[in-house]
């Protein structure tokens, strides 16, 4: 059996992914130990709906699982769940936000490369069939070159949750697949109920709308010839089950695919962001080695 537990439950995540391995015979080898969250009113609703037993510390397992599924809404707890895991054979999935600190996103791909732990997780919206599609037209250069891009995507400012860093990775991560995981800097002007960013890339430069309260996802390509894209993200259940399924398929003994240093770069572009929005200047993103 693969042994799993889930620590800070309180998002849609943890519902989503019991609801896999309750459900469909693919996963029945996948036993859940306990789940854990601060918020006990969360863990008791997944005890009443699942069955699964509440755990009294977020460390209680260490010495049982195989894997760890990391669904806290507050960035800064994803860290600190995972430290005690960290061994040879383990896998672990962070949701997003990453971590909210850039020192907290290079202490965690350190202490994965040094013990063979195998990381996935992030923003599911990488795994969109139209934003994939968008992704291969720029890789192929359809239509010519790329000149710039827009995406849009929600924001949630929820200061219980770690605010501006909560909800933003899924814009910073569509971005990420479609664009390039590297912006050379970032510009942020708030104006109402919306944040524009421009990332500057090397050659061109992408728009970013982060709207509150307007739950839609969009991405445009920019080439020499004109503009592709359109509404992503309307079916987030296919994505859903993708990142489950890439974590299942790292706890059954498959191969990391994501680059350690790739996959914190979302956590360097959005402390940037936040930077700009406080200084109202143009912020360098962060270089870094992993």
């Amino acid at each position: 059996m693969k042994k799993i537990v889930f620590l800070g439950c309180e998002n849609s995540h943890a519902n989503k992914f019991l609801k896999y391995i309750q459900e469909d015979e693919k996963y029945k080898d996948v036993e859940v130990l306990g789940v854990y969250s601060d918020d006990l009113e969360a863990c008791e609703k997944l005890k009443e709906t699942f069955g699964v037993k509440i755990m009294k510390s977020y460390d209680e397992a260490v010495n049982e699982a195989d894997g760890i599924v990391v669904t806290a809404r507050h960035g800064d707890n994803h860290l600190k769940y995972a430290l005690p895991y960290f061994k040879k054979g383990m896998t672990m999935f962070i949701d997003k936000p990453i971590t909210i600190k850039e020192e907290d996103a290079l202490e965690l791909v350190k202490k994965a490369k040094e013990t063979g732990v195998k990381l996935t997780g992030g923003s599911c919206i990488r795994f969109d069939e139209k934003l994939l599609a968008l992704k291969q037209d720029a890789d192929e250069k359809k239509d010519g070159e790329t000149w710039g891009g827009f995406v849009r995507a929600p924001l949630s400012n929820d200061e219980r949750y770690g605010g501006f860093f909560f909800y933003s990775q899924h814009l910073v991560e569509a971005m990420c697949t479609v664009f390039g995981k590297y912006p050379k800097s970032v510009k942020a002007f708030e104006n109402g109920s919306v944040t524009t960013v421009v990332f500057r890339y090397e050659n061109y430069d992408v728009t970013g709308t982060f709207t509150l309260g307007a739950w839609s996802y969009f991405a445009y390509r920019c080439t020499q010839k004109g503009i592709d894209g359109g509404k992503i993200f309307d079916n987030m259940e296919p994505s859903f089950k993708a990142e489950w399924d890439e974590f299942y398929d790292l706890l059954s003994g498959g191969e990391q695919t994501a680059d350690f240093k790739d996959f914190i770069s979302p956590v360097f572009i959005l402390n940037a962001v936040n930077n700009s929005i406080k200084s109202g200047k143009e912020e360098p993103v962060k270089t870094y080695e992993v």
